[in-house]
């Protein structure tokens, strides 16, 4: 497929991996047919450079194939999504050193699925600051790893995991391979309430030995903000509210009550509610796509661009959140049971409002931002 059909490949991918998400999510359970389809099609690839053999794409290009992907499945898309925006947020960043991040980007390029995994159970997420309990020791002339990671996308069928560690009382990443010994998973997620079929679980590392080579990262230094993160998340819940309303519309559709005589698409409260998703929906959509067209892929100006991230994010999680319980409404009692997936999508978008940046933090984030431009 062209390289210049990025969405063509999202539509097709979406459409298959459809097939499969309400039976991923009873099972609590990624598809391993998922996992392949993503890794051979080199949609893994978009926002690797062209010069390693990615696609090279935009965050702008990237949001609004995931907004697409994950309409299909947005556990499969949430896996995607996590190698989408950690590529592209090195290609602006470059904290890897330079043959690690070509290295890297072949390997993603070519079907490989990483994860940065940095969340920890007394630590939380890594964004509110703090070392982690996760440690690497010098031994053997390698480290020795030891700890335990959540939230950790993926699963068993990653291939390359990032792990944030403590080394000598500083923040490190060493790489640690889905087949070292004292690797392990604790199945944590299967039963969450959103994005169950994600294979969020938490990793276990016990005394896991990799070679001196496999250190990425090491040293706090001033990072700028990840702008990548906020944005391809949002596009994920997105979607999965584009997705409720094209299944709540198809029901209303096909819903014939007996003493109607037509379907409920004809009366014009349905009208109206579907009306005033869809509204929100637009408004929603053109926000994101608008603010990811703005992103300059400088890092020098994430710091400036986090009021407006903030501010897409919050009203795009806000926005799924709302429309996905107007479907509900709209449906009625089968939208409460499995006979629809308006209640996944119902649960899926919740994740929205616990990733950073979220709530009070996002809200001070634009009212600065407001106060500051007028001063």
């Amino acid at each position: 497929m062209s390289r210049n059909n990025h969405l063509d490949l999202a539509r097709q991918l979406a459409g298959s991996l459809a097939r499969r998400a309400d039976e991923a999510d009873k099972t609590g359970a990624l598809p391993p047919e998922d996992v392949a389809e993503l890794r051979q099609s080199g949609y893994l690839g978009l926002s690797v450079p062209q010069a390693f053999g990615g696609w090279g794409l935009s965050l702008h290009d990237c949001v609004a194939a995931q907004m697409i992907l994950a309409q299909g499945s947005p556990s499969t898309a949430m896996v995607a999504g996590m190698q989408l925006h950690l590529f592209g947020s090195q290609r602006e960043s470059r904290s890897w050193c330079e043959a690690k991040y070509e290295q890297f980007c072949r390997a993603a390029a070519t079907g490989s699925l990483f994860n940065s995994l940095a969340s920890e159970p007394e630590l939380g997420s890594p964004s509110r600051g703090g070392l982690p309990g996760t440690t690497a020791v010098e031994k053997d002339g390698g480290y020795l790893v030891r700890g335990r990671k959540t939230w950790s996308t993926g699963g068993q069928h990653l291939t390359h995991l990032l792990v944030r560690v403590a080394l000598k009382d500083e923040p490190a990443v060493i790489l640690i391979l889905q087949d070292t010994p004292g690797l392990s998973w604790v199945k944590t997620w299967s039963d969450s309430l959103s994005l169950r079929a994600s294979d969020s679980h938490d990793a276990l590392f016990t005394d896991v030995w990799v070679p001196a080579d496999h250190l990425v990262e090491q040293g706090a230094g001033k990072k700028s903000p990840n702008v990548w993160f906020p944005m391809i998340m949002s596009s994920i819940y997105l979607g999965a509210a584009l997705a409720a309303r094209q299944a709540v519309i198809q029901f209303a559709l096909e819903r014939v009550p007996t003493a109607l005589g037509k379907p409920i698409a004809t009366l014009p409260k349905i009208q109206r509610q579907i009306g005033e998703m869809d509204i929100a929906l637009q408004a929603a959509r053109a926000f994101l796509l608008t603010v990811a067209g703005e992103w300059s892929g400088n890092e020098g100006d994430a710091e400036r661009f986090m009021a407006r991230i903030a501010a897409a994010k919050t009203f795009v999680t806000e926005t799924a959140n709302r429309v996905t319980e107007q479907a509900l409404q709209i449906a009625g009692g089968q939208s409460i049971t499995r006979a629809l997936p308006l209640e996944r999508y119902f649960r899926d978008v919740r994740a929205g409002s616990m990733q950073p940046p979220s709530g009070d933090t996002a809200l001070e984030m634009v009212g600065r931002a407001a106060i500051e431009s007028e001063q």
